[in-house]
């Protein structure tokens, strides 16, 4: 018999692999962070093993007594975090958090209103011939919210006129995935819930940003029901929550279980509580250095002649930073030549791609995010010189020296801040 060790050990050494890549790289992926070494020795606890459907107190399974605990710990902390009557942390992901509204809040053959994919919007709330989680799974149907390409943000005068022509809307889902600015919450909510329409909102980039104060409130602004995923500018591990106002808490419950999900992950739960108390100590801080960064890595970009979108309105007010790149062919190209040179990055769809035959695996963009730079302990001046790396590593000049430069910024940022202990960014070693 065939021993197959060695592909055990394989595994492992990839892993080890990987962190060392990273280690030596500049992680700029806006959906993605790093978590604290804590959170990720939690993530590896016995409580991944576990099951416990269902709500604390009404398990399906014994063995709960502190699972329940923990539980309704990371429910206590997330309502004070989020300032929310209701908080669900029991979805393993923003989509399930998505599909749970979805399911909760509507019915097969029912309209939403959200962004398109080309001008922000994420794939969960697209439609199913573009194989959209709302569509395809839920079986809304979707209506696009107008778009202002000059300010990347929703158009409140012609969204307000499609809404007023919609047939069977019953819910808006304001956020994306690309999200530059602040949505205009305030100015739509009255509108659509005069339409008999639930507001929604998708923090799964910004939640961070929302929960330190340097976004937007979107409960305190309209929003009746808000979903996030705990892994972007929330810096925890990859899972997601859904929190609302009391009257919906029911409804969601049973959407989440038995609705979207059988067990849920028991150690992403503890995480989740631990991470959300790490963001009441250190959250504001963090969001406000973060904008900062962004800010002042788009300023630095446009200034050496990179076409940065949202430039009307000082180019982002998050956490990413949009980057038109047709000028060295296109995303899918450019994503490739940074990830040779130790710059990771993710190709983007935006504004006008699909009327110039642009599709996704070769768009119009980059989308850059500085949310795990900044928790490595990176500023305002590392972010002046990330530009200027990246300024030369599109062009496709001094390649070598790219990879040189990108290694030894990184030396003194392999630790993660912004928590109670510091600790490696990499240890898997």
């Amino acid at each position: 018999m065939p021993s197959y060790k060695p592909e055990f050990d394989s595994v492992i050494r990839k892993v080890k692999q990987h962190e060392k890549w990273f280690s030596e790289s500049l992680p700029m992926i806006a959906s993605e962070n790093v978590a604290s070494k804590r959170v990720r020795e939690v993530m590896s606890s016995d409580l991944g093993h576990r099951y416990a459907e269902g709500w604390p107190g009404e398990r399906v399974y014994a063995g709960c007594r502190y699972i329940d605990q923990i539980e309704l710990q990371a429910i206590a902390l997330g309502k004070k975090l989020f300032r929310a009557d209701f908080v669900d942390v029991r979805p393993i992901s923003g989509v399930v958090a998505n599909l749970a509204v979805y399911s909760a809040l509507s019915a097969p053959g029912d309209r939403m209103m959200a962004l398109s994919i080309p001008n922000g919007g994420h794939i969960s709330h697209g439609k199913k011939d573009f194989s959209g989680s709302a569509g395809l799974v839920h079986s809304l149907d979707i209506d696009y919210f107008a778009f202002d390409r000059e300010h990347m943000n929703i158009d409140v005068d012609e969204t307000k006129k499609r809404i007023g022509a919609a047939k069977k809307l019953r819910l808006a889902m304001f956020g994306g995935s690309l999200f530059l600015f602040p949505h205009p919450l305030k100015e739509l909510a009255g509108a659509f819930k005069d339409a008999g329409v639930t507001v929604c909102y998708d923090a799964a980039h910004v939640i961070g940003l929302v929960a330190g104060g340097e976004f937007q409130d979107p409960l305190r602004e309209g929003a009746q029901v808000m979903t996030f995923s705990t892994h972007k500018t929330l810096f925890g591990p990859q899972g997601g929550t859904v929190v609302s106002s009391a009257e919906f808490g029911e409804q969601l419950k049973k959407a989440v279980f038995p609705g979207t999900t059988s067990n849920h992950h028991l150690h992403s739960v503890a995480a989740k509580a631990m991470v959300f108390a790490e963001f009441l100590e250190f959250g504001h801080r963090y969001a406000k250095d973060v904008v900062r960064n962004a800010q002042a890595l788009a300023g630095r970009l446009a200034g050496l002649g990179e076409s940065v979108l949202g430039e009307a309105d000082g180019y982002t007010k998050s956490h990413q930073v949009a980057v038109d790149v047709t000028e060295y062919g296109d995303g899918g190209a450019v994503e490739k030549l940074l990830e040779s040179q130790n710059i990771i990055v993710n190709r983007q769809l935006i504004p006008g791609d699909l009327q110039a035959g642009r599709h996704y695996t070769n768009p119009g963009g980059i989308r850059l995010g500085v949310a795990e730079l900044t928790r490595l302990g990176m500023g305002k001046g590392e972010m002046a010189e990330i530009a200027e790396i990246l300024h030369d590593a599109m062009a496709g000049r001094k390649r070598r020296e790219v990879v040189g430069r990108v290694r030894e910024m990184r030396k003194g940022f392999d630790r993660v801040k912004y928590s109670f202990t510091e600790s490696p960014a990499y240890f898997f070693r």
